[in-house]
């Protein structure tokens, strides 16, 4: 930890407290604008009288802006959000964890979500910091490739539109799992298109088609146009499933799913299931980006947030198919626990 923050810490010790309680207020109104001051209180568990004095407090700074319609942040208060979450990272020592978790796991880089924050937020934090950093990473003339799930989905939700369009394409990754829409690879490759100014083209076709069927589909003009786009990607963001979830979504049988679970598998991605060592013990068949083409593809950003996708990060994440994990605190703790390493007690309870 910053030497600094360990003097604050001895000699204010209220001041983490401060911080972290300001912060979480902060983000509540962010994510909840225009809302009233009880309303604030019942979501983050706090007194009016608690919220109402901070309220002040970012109301002096122009942090935000409150009216008849609730409570609103300013420009300013936006930018500053971004600054304190570095700061909160600081107090938590959390830059420590996230060496820890480079090393263990033999990546570039980890970006961890503070795990102070209450849980039903991670995911939406998550999605916040990925889109944030897509966003940074991303260059004209990039080609995008992204894969579907909740937490894409997020990741799409959270992004802004930019102030001015870039020239990058967007496509899925993958065919698409037979469930919500919302949530599908084709739909949030369409929003992150249109959030960053770009194009995108879609994939209308089954994540999980027979294979007896691909050769035919895949010469469909649209199809094979995309698929043909998909192979030049050099930025891909993707999600990591439980074995469990994933072999649900894809509509496997209660007792496909026992035989897997008990071969040894617990994480899924690009329809590959890897068990505790990494290894791939078994596969779907489908169209789109499999796991040798992640080597090809110059960065390659995974997101998974949760304690209970501690084991599928393991088992799915190495230096050989990814860049960047985007999680979440706990999630890391929990990694680094499970890999036999020790985790510091967090400064925040």
């Amino acid at each position: 930890m910053n030497k600094l923050f360990k003097i604050q810490q001895k000699i204010v010790p209220e001041i983490v407290k401060t911080a972290q309680q300001r912060y979480n207020i902060l983000r509540g109104i962010y994510y909840n604008q225009p809302i009233g001051r009880r309303a604030l209180a019942r979501i983050l568990e706090l007194s009016e009288r608690t919220i109402r004095n901070d309220l002040e407090f970012f109301e002096k700074h122009s942090l935000i802006t409150i009216s008849p319609a609730g409570t609103q942040i300013t420009r300013i208060g936006e930018e500053f959000l971004v600054e304190l979450d570095e700061y909160i990272k600081e107090l938590r020592d959390i830059s420590c964890l996230e060496n820890k978790l480079e090393k263990i796991l033999g990546i570039e880089k980890v970006k961890l979500v503070n795990g102070a924050v209450p849980v039903g937020d991670l995911r939406v934090e998550i999605g916040r910091m990925a889109s944030q950093l897509l966003k940074h990473e991303i260059k004209d003339g990039d080609i995008l490739a992204v894969t579907g799930g909740t937490t894409l989905a997020r990741v799409a939700s959270e992004m802004t539109y930019s102030a001015e369009p870039k020239d990058v394409t967007v496509v899925p990754g993958r065919g698409g799992l037979s469930e919500d829409v919302e949530i599908q690879a084709n739909t949030i490759a369409a929003k992150i298109a249109k959030k960053l100014g770009g194009t995108y083209h879609l994939l209308h076709i089954p994540d999980n088609v027979a294979e007896e069927n691909i050769y035919h589909i895949t010469k469909e003009p649209t199809i094979k146009k995309t698929l043909e786009i998909l192979k030049k990607a050099n930025i891909l963001i993707h999600g990591v499933g439980t074995a469990a979830d994933m072999a649900a979504r894809r509509g496997m049988k209660d007792a496909e799913i026992k035989d897997l679970l008990q071969a040894g598998a617990v994480g899924e991605a690009f329809g590959f299931y890897f068990n505790s060592k990494g290894e791939i013990i078994y596969s779907t068949t489908s169209v789109g980006l499999n796991l040798d083409d992640l080597e090809s593809i110059n960065k390659v950003i995974v997101i998974a947030g949760g304690e209970n996708k501690a084991e599928a990060i393991i088992s799915a994440v190495s230096s050989k198919y990814q860049d960047i994990l985007i999680t979440d605190e706990i999630t890391a703790r929990k990694i680094i626990s499970l890999k036999g390493g020790e985790a510091e007690d967090r400064l925040v309870d």
